[in-house]
Protein backbone atom coordinates (compact mmCIF):
# COMPACT_ATOMS: atom_id res chain seq x y z
CA UNK A 1 0.00 0.00 0.00
CA UNK A 2 2.22 2.86 1.22
CA UNK A 3 4.81 3.69 3.80
CA UNK A 4 3.94 3.94 7.47
CA UNK A 5 3.28 7.44 8.84
CA UNK A 6 6.44 7.28 10.98
CA UNK A 7 8.55 6.39 7.92
CA UNK A 8 7.07 9.30 5.99
CA UNK A 9 7.78 11.67 8.88
CA UNK A 10 11.36 10.42 9.17
CA UNK A 11 11.85 11.04 5.44
CA UNK A 12 10.37 14.54 5.74
CA UNK A 13 12.72 15.42 8.59
CA UNK A 14 15.70 14.03 6.68
CA UNK A 15 14.67 16.12 3.67
CA UNK A 16 14.09 19.26 5.77
CA UNK A 17 17.54 18.96 7.33
CA UNK A 18 19.18 18.75 3.89
CA UNK A 19 17.44 21.79 2.40
CA UNK A 20 19.70 24.81 2.10
CA UNK A 21 19.22 28.43 1.24
CA UNK A 22 22.61 29.80 0.19
CA UNK A 23 24.87 28.73 3.07
CA UNK A 24 22.36 28.35 5.88
CA UNK A 25 20.30 25.33 6.74
CA UNK A 26 16.56 25.66 6.46
CA UNK A 27 14.46 23.56 8.76
CA UNK A 28 10.84 23.28 9.68
CA UNK A 29 10.70 23.02 13.46
CA UNK A 30 7.70 21.19 14.89
CA UNK A 31 4.83 23.46 15.82
CA UNK A 32 2.40 22.58 18.55
CA UNK A 33 1.18 23.71 21.91
CA UNK A 34 4.33 22.31 23.52
CA UNK A 35 7.98 22.37 22.58
CA UNK A 36 8.83 19.26 20.58
CA UNK A 37 11.87 17.50 19.29
CA UNK A 38 11.54 15.83 15.90
CA UNK A 39 11.04 12.51 17.73
CA UNK A 40 8.26 13.70 20.05
CA UNK A 41 6.56 15.53 17.19
CA UNK A 42 6.68 12.36 15.08
CA UNK A 43 5.27 10.32 17.96
CA UNK A 44 2.38 12.77 18.40
CA UNK A 45 1.50 12.77 14.72
CA UNK A 46 1.79 8.98 14.57
CA UNK A 47 -0.65 8.71 17.49
CA UNK A 48 -3.07 10.99 15.61
CA UNK A 49 -2.74 8.87 12.45
CA UNK A 50 -3.55 5.75 14.49
CA UNK A 51 -6.86 7.36 15.50
CA UNK A 52 -7.63 8.14 11.86
CA UNK A 53 -6.44 4.90 10.27
CA UNK A 54 -9.14 2.64 8.97
CA UNK A 55 -10.50 2.22 5.49
CA UNK A 56 -13.71 4.20 6.05
CA UNK A 57 -12.83 6.69 8.79
CA UNK A 58 -11.77 9.49 6.45
CA UNK A 59 -14.90 9.05 4.33
CA UNK A 60 -17.06 9.16 7.47
CA UNK A 61 -15.26 12.27 8.71
CA UNK A 62 -15.63 14.14 5.43
CA UNK A 63 -19.37 13.39 5.48
CA UNK A 64 -19.62 14.73 9.04
CA UNK A 65 -17.52 17.85 8.38
CA UNK A 66 -20.69 19.71 7.37
CA UNK A 67 -21.29 20.02 11.09
CA UNK A 68 -24.75 18.47 10.80
CA UNK A 69 -25.69 15.36 12.73
CA UNK A 70 -26.30 12.39 10.47
CA UNK A 71 -28.37 9.31 11.19
CA UNK A 72 -26.77 5.92 10.74
CA UNK A 73 -28.99 5.23 7.73
CA UNK A 74 -27.89 8.51 6.11
CA UNK A 75 -24.25 7.50 6.49
CA UNK A 76 -25.05 4.06 5.06
CA UNK A 77 -26.65 5.64 1.99
CA UNK A 78 -23.83 8.16 1.61
CA UNK A 79 -21.19 5.39 1.72
CA UNK A 80 -22.80 2.48 -0.14
CA UNK A 81 -19.59 0.43 -0.42
CA UNK A 82 -19.19 0.03 3.36
CA UNK A 83 -20.86 -2.87 5.13
CA UNK A 84 -23.14 -2.18 8.07
CA UNK A 85 -20.77 -4.07 10.38
CA UNK A 86 -17.74 -2.05 9.25
CA UNK A 87 -19.59 1.27 9.51
CA UNK A 88 -20.64 0.43 13.07
CA UNK A 89 -17.08 -0.60 13.94
CA UNK A 90 -15.49 2.54 12.49
CA UNK A 91 -18.07 4.83 14.16
CA UNK A 92 -17.53 3.11 17.53
CA UNK A 93 -13.76 3.58 17.23
CA UNK A 94 -14.16 7.25 16.33
CA UNK A 95 -16.57 7.65 19.25
CA UNK A 96 -14.23 5.93 21.73
CA UNK A 97 -11.37 8.15 20.53
CA UNK A 98 -13.45 11.29 21.16
CA UNK A 99 -13.77 12.33 17.52
CA UNK A 100 -17.46 11.49 17.00
CA UNK A 101 -20.40 11.88 19.36
CA UNK A 102 -23.24 9.34 19.26
CA UNK A 103 -26.60 10.83 20.19
CA UNK A 104 -29.42 8.45 21.12
CA UNK A 105 -32.92 9.93 21.26
CA UNK A 106 -35.44 8.23 23.60
CA UNK A 107 -38.04 7.71 20.90
CA UNK A 108 -39.91 4.81 19.38
CA UNK A 109 -38.55 3.79 16.98
CA UNK A 110 -35.13 4.67 18.37
CA UNK A 111 -33.21 7.40 16.58
CA UNK A 112 -29.41 7.59 16.67
CA UNK A 113 -27.37 10.40 15.16
CA UNK A 114 -23.66 11.00 14.82
CA UNK A 115 -21.85 14.31 14.83
CA UNK A 116 -18.31 15.46 15.28
CA UNK A 117 -17.19 16.56 18.71
CA UNK A 118 -15.49 19.98 18.91
CA UNK A 119 -12.17 18.08 18.87
CA UNK A 120 -13.34 16.20 15.77
CA UNK A 121 -14.37 19.43 14.05
CA UNK A 122 -10.87 20.78 14.71
CA UNK A 123 -9.62 18.08 12.30
CA UNK A 124 -11.29 19.76 9.33
CA UNK A 125 -8.56 22.33 8.56
CA UNK A 126 -5.81 19.75 9.14
CA UNK A 127 -7.39 17.24 6.74
CA UNK A 128 -8.05 20.00 4.20
CA UNK A 129 -4.35 20.88 4.37
CA UNK A 130 -3.41 17.22 3.86
CA UNK A 131 -5.81 17.04 0.90
CA UNK A 132 -4.20 20.12 -0.67
CA UNK A 133 -0.76 18.66 -0.04
CA UNK A 134 -1.80 15.37 -1.70
CA UNK A 135 -3.25 17.22 -4.70
CA UNK A 136 0.06 19.05 -5.18
CA UNK A 137 2.03 15.81 -5.45
CA UNK A 138 4.61 16.12 -8.21
CA UNK A 139 3.68 14.09 -11.26
CA UNK A 140 0.01 13.79 -10.43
Amino acid sequence: MGQSPSFVLEMRWAYAEKMTRTDEKVSYPPKGKHEHTPLTAAEGVTAAFRILEGRWKMVILFHLFSGDALRFSELERAIPAVSQKMLIQQLRQLESDGVVQRIVYPEVPPRVEYRLTPWGLALCPALDAILSWAEDRPGS
